[in-house]
């Protein structure tokens, strides 16, 4: 970066030695700012093409500098059956990057002073009023401390000791944000959207929209769809809470640009939001703190990102506060015959090449 704005200056004292009537003075610092975007624009793109390319990553991804886009590419189809291809306006399964919306529907409710993070579930939530889940707290349901895993079954550690990714935890928030609103999940979900200025996001038992981009397992050459989605979102093994979010490329961007800059939630509460209580090994990314609904790096570039998949939706969510940058990748295909982790190769390489240009 410094080389670069060593360059832009050479071009300025050049430009200021030429005999040209200008009306009014140059701001140095627009010029600047131009070319600095411009560069970060043909790195973006060279680099993020090559994954594509590689991969053959049927995808739709978005790199947005606060209103600034930095890079867009839709490569593929939202429907292989008819070639419908993927465009700015499809929508995708965000699958648990939904976990920060039913997140926020907590803490918004708290704001509105209906519960407390320390309160225990069972207040809210009759189904946690056995012996065994008596004293988990909302807070513990929410960074995933609790020691639920299914319903149901044995706690697997004493709440508040340990991390377990469950999404029964965040289908039991699901249940509290009824229970304490009034409303139904999906109610609140919608006017959350709406709050936030999002007009092309639902949820799977909500949306009667078009657009959608049907869930294939497979590859580009051979490819079959997954049964009965979005609706299938709704079902005891997903949960809307969990995972049951549809949205957009642009839809996220609006999203991470209103939360972060305190929109949503007040600048305490979003601190709360953000700060890191527990810690998880993620099965792809590696080891990171996590939040309240959101996952963080443990080092710099300092950054704030969910992952998310359900079956042939691979997606992943990425806010770099420092310069107010979203990076935004979104599929509907998966190769479930080679594992998460093969699903996630572009994901991780997009997300490592973020990270070094963060870092410039």
């Amino acid at each position: 970066m410094k080389f670069l704005v060593t360059i832009i200056s050479v071009f300025l004292l050049l430009f200021s030695c030429q005999k040209v009537e200008i009306s009014k003075p140059v701001d140095k610092k627009v010029i600047i700012d131009s070319a600095v975007t411009a560069f970060q624009q043909k790195l973006y793109k060279a680099q993020i093409d090559s994954v594509f390319n590689a991969y053959h990553f049927n995808a739709s991804v978005g790199v947005f500098k606060d209103s600034t886009e930095l890079y867009r590419r839709n490569n593929g189809f939202s429907n292989f059956e008819n070639k419908t291809e993927i465009n700015n306006a499809t929508v995708f399964s965000i699958a648990s990057i939904s976990k920060q919306f039913t997140a926020v529907l907590i803490l918004l409710q708290m704001e509105g002073g209906k519960l407390n993070l320390d309160d225990k579930a069972s207040k809210y939530f009759k189904d946690f009023q056995k012996k065994e889940y008596e004293n988990i707290t909302i807070q513990q349901l929410l960074n995933h401390s609790s020691g639920l895993n299914n319903f149901g079954e044995r706690l697997m550690f004493k709440s508040g000791s340990g991390f377990n990714y469950s999404n029964d935890g965040y289908n039991a928030l699901g249940k509290i944000v009824e229970n304490v609103s009034g409303r139904s999940f999906d109610e609140n979900m919608l006017e959350l959207f709406r709050k936030a200025g999002m007009k092309n996001s639902s949820t799977g038992t909500s949306f009667d929209g078009e657009n959608f981009a049907k869930t294939y397992v497979g590859n580009s050459k051979s490819q079959k769809a997954v049964d009965n989605m979005p609706k299938r979102l709704g079902n005891k093994e997903i949960g809307i809470p969990a995972g049951g979010v549809l949205s957009t490329i642009d839809d996220l961007h609006i999203w991470n640009n209103a939360l972060y800059s305190g929109k949503i939630i007040k600048t305490e509460t979003l601190k709360k939001f953000m700060a890191k209580s527990t810690e998880r090994q993620h099965p792809v990314l590696g080891t990171m703190g996590y939040g309240l609904g959101i996952m963080m790096n443990d080092n710099k570039p300092v950054s704030y990102f969910h992952s998310g998949y359900v079956k042939g939706a691979p997606s992943l969510n990425i806010y770099y506060p420092k310069t107010k940058t979203s990076v935004i990748i979104l599929s509907n295909i998966a190769d479930e015959e080679k594992g998460k982790t093969a699903s996630f190769q572009p994901h991780l390489k997009i997300k490592q090449i973020s990270d070094v240009l963060e870092n410039y």
